[in-house]
């Protein structure tokens, strides 16, 4: 198959292109190329096989490959964004180990050289595939990806973090008589279940507040986006806190439909210690004693719970970051560093966190009672729990679990958003997508 490249004539065997993209170099180069441009490289290789050309090895093949990107289709390289991935999935230093080739082919022997630099002496002899430029495009799909990953991690990472606090949390609202304060109690624990007691229920913690996070954040700021639009710039401006709270509650009611089977079987394993010794052994048991929709039986007190959560956690750090920025950092926003830019977002994040923790404690203990006792409604809780109960009952510990939680997911999201390219949230809003 011939073609042309400054001048010259080469030939391909398609058989062995087709070998080549089956290595992860190529297939991550190809994924770094827009569809037109992965339409043109296909194309080139779909012609007539030339069997009496020499054959080329994969390795020189993926060589041919990257200069076919360097210089036949990406001279004018498309910073629009248009790739498959995101940029911030590609290696940001690797533009600087590859390099151009001289001679992709030697006719005469059918050898093709490649440039020493091209491969990197610390990736194993591995290639990069070089990141461009451009940063992650504000409302864009790879913008949202990009949040939603940020809540998946800050969120899973944080909730698992906690989970000794969390034990102790949930076997102070179940039986405050056994478990009478937090110094106490992480020693009945001790006594009673021993370390690994601490970290009961970490697997459902991990993938139920994952999942949730992953939700909670993506839905929250493609809401924000959706409900300001509505109401037009004016409005979104001028009651901004509205919409903070409106894109909060609804992203929320979609990540706690993910979120609730795994806490039903977290509450039930943490607090009742030979039920099962994990998620493996007690899911099948929660559903074989109460049935798949008992896995639901939780959602409404979960939601809430969690809704006046999530609505105090995004409109108050919103609004206290912006406070920051505005009265105690005298330097604008855009003009700060990253660092101090994340640190701003912990100290806002854990402000909000204390609040969120007393607007949502009332039914966090109707969550865990329910969820604890088979058969249980609502009334029996209130009931048994008493009203003072209900907004008192490990409060304190709570307190300081949600408020470092909150403050840990707003630094590891924002943190996580800056290495990607876009602004951390709150303060100065950043500038309107291009249309």
């Amino acid at each position: 198959m011939p073609f042309k490249v400054e001048g010259k004539r080469y030939f391909v065997d398609s058989f062995l292109a087709l070998q080549a993209a089956t290595t992860t170099t190529s297939i991550s180069l190809f994924l770094s190329l827009s569809q037109p441009q992965i339409t043109n490289i296909f194309v080139f290789f779909s012609e007539e096989r030339a069997t009496q050309q020499p054959k080329l090895k994969p390795k020189q093949l993926t060589s041919l490959i990257f200069f076919m990107k360097d210089k036949m289709f990406l001279s004018n390289y498309d910073h629009s964004g248009n790739s498959l991935i995101p940029n911030f999935l590609y290696s940001s230093s690797s533009s600087k180990i590859l390099h151009e080739l001289n001679d992709p082919m030697n006719t005469n022997g059918g050898v093709f050289h490649q440039s020493p630099p091209l491969v990197s002496p610390s990736n194993g002899g591995g290639f990069l595939i070089p990141a461009p430029k451009e940063k992650v495009e504000m409302y864009s799909p790879a913008f949202y990806a990009a949040c939603t990953a940020s809540g998946m991690f800050s969120t899973g990472i944080t909730h698992t973090a906690v989970t000794p606090i969390d034990v102790l949390k949930c076997n102070m609202q179940i039986d405050p008589a056994k478990y009478k304060s937090i110094s106490s109690g992480f020693g009945v624990l001790l006594r009673e279940q021993g370390f690994k007691g601490f970290f009961r229920g970490w697997v459902p913690t991990l993938l139920g507040y994952s999942a949730q996070g992953a939700g909670k954040f993506g839905f929250y700021e493609f809401f924000k986006k959706y409900y300001s639009d509505i109401v037009g710039p004016e409005y979104a401006s001028k009651y901004k806190t509205l919409v903070y709270l409106a894109g909060s509650a609804s992203a929320e009611v979609i990540a706690d439909v993910a979120l609730c089977p795994m806490e039903a079987v977290k509450v039930r394993v943490q607090t009742q210690p030979g039920f099962a010794r994990g998620l493996a052994d007690g899911l099948p048991k929660f559903v074989k004693s109460e049935g798949v929709l008992g896995l639901y039986k939780g959602l409404v007190p979960l939601w809430g719970r969690q809704i006046p959560y999530t609505m105090m956690k995004f409109a108050s750090f919103e609004t206290i970051v912006e406070m920051m920025y505005k009265y105690a950092i005298p330097t604008p926003k855009d003009q700060c560093s990253k660092s101090l830019q994340l640190g701003v977002s912990f100290a806002g994040g854990y402000v909000a966190g204390v609040f969120c923790a007393v607007v949502s404690h009332p039914a966090d203990n109707l969550v865990s009672f329910l969820n604890n006792a088979k058969g249980a409604s609502v009334g029996d809780a209130v009931k048994k729990l008493g009203l003072w109960g209900l907004f008192t009952r490990g409060l304190p510990i709570r307190i300081v679990m949600i408020g470092t939680l909150t403050g840990a997911q707003w630094g590891i999201y924002d943190a996580f958003k800056v290495f990607v390219g876009l602004p951390t949230t709150g303060g100065a809003p950043p500038p309107p997508a291009k249309a």
